[in-house]
């Protein structure tokens, strides 16, 4: 999905610890990212929330037309 692009130092969000971690510390197929900051991935939840009712609002309005 990246390519050859170096990775390591980058931040993820693990699904399996449920925590911010750099590319480094986990195993790929359980995260999300990558972020620009720790605390951006520590957020990655809440974003990924914030994004879905953002995105069923848009939907409820189109279907509404």
């Amino acid at each position: 999905m990246f390519g050859s692009k170096d990775l390591t130092g980058t931040y993820w969000y693990c699904l399996d610890h449920h925590r911010a971690e750099l590319f480094e510390e986990c195993d790929s197929k359980n995260r999300m990212g990558p972020y620009n900051t720790r605390e951006d991935a520590e957020h990655a939840l809440q974003t990924l929330h914030e994004r879905e009712e953002k995105y069923d609002a848009e939907d409820a309005a189109w279907d509404d037309n």
